[in-house]
């Protein structure tokens, strides 16, 4: 995973009133902690940002103003909720070569097997220890012609090299369930026959 380098200044200001301020200058409040180091309240460019954060656990490298770069991963973020804009980000520093626990998103693919079948998704991310620099973007599950009754564990899950789950490996992931009957549809005919009767 490549980083995405944003520009990003200290703020000295906090509060409502700031932070209103900072997003009508198109800037978005955030806090840098990690690794023993006093948090640094910053302003980051909202727009950037925003483009940034539609890829789960970005890396991303802030260009703060005065104040060096930090190498971070979005940990928390905030969003309005009518607008959906993000209010507030949470960043934790990372170092190359250091292991990070993320959520990591489950993609399928392929076809279930024939016979109008359902997949249920029970986990729409999974839980897995990898180097910080190095998150995967995505875990894809092949359910190609699997069943009624067939399951998918998290350790079935095919990993990058390098990842491991952080969680036990007989966590269902997906499980494979048979239509359900008609018989509901059956039995309110029966009642609307008794009805007129």
């Amino acid at each position: 995973m490549s980083e995405v380098k944003l520009s990003a200044a200290l703020r000295d200001t906090f509060g409502k009133g700031s932070a209103r301020q900072a997003r009508r200058d198109a800037l978005t409040p955030g806090v840098i902690y990690g690794h023993g180091t006093d948090p640094k309240h910053v302003n980051v460019e909202a727009h950037g940002l925003m483009m940034a954060l539609k890829t789960p656990n970005v890396l991303l490298s802030l260009d703060i103003a005065g104040g060096g770069t930090e190498l971070v991963i979005p940990k928390a973020v905030q969003r309005h909720p009518l607008k959906r804009t993000i209010s507030h980000v949470d960043f934790l520093i990372v170092k190359k070569g250091e292991k990070v626990t993320v959520e990591v998103p489950v993609v399928t693919e392929g076809e279930l097997a024939a016979g109008g079948n359902l997949l249920e998704t029970l986990l729409t991310t999974i839980s897995v220890e990898t180097e910080a620099t190095h998150i995967p973007t995505e875990i894809t599950v092949s359910i190609e012609g699997l069943e009624a009754g067939a399951a998918v564990h998290a350790s079935d899950l095919k990993l990058p090299a390098g990842t491991t789950l952080a969680v036990d490996g007989e966590t269902a992931v997906l499980q494979v369930v048979a239509p359900q009957a008609e018989e509901p549809a059956a039995e309110a005919e029966g009642e609307t026959a008794g009805a007129e009767a």
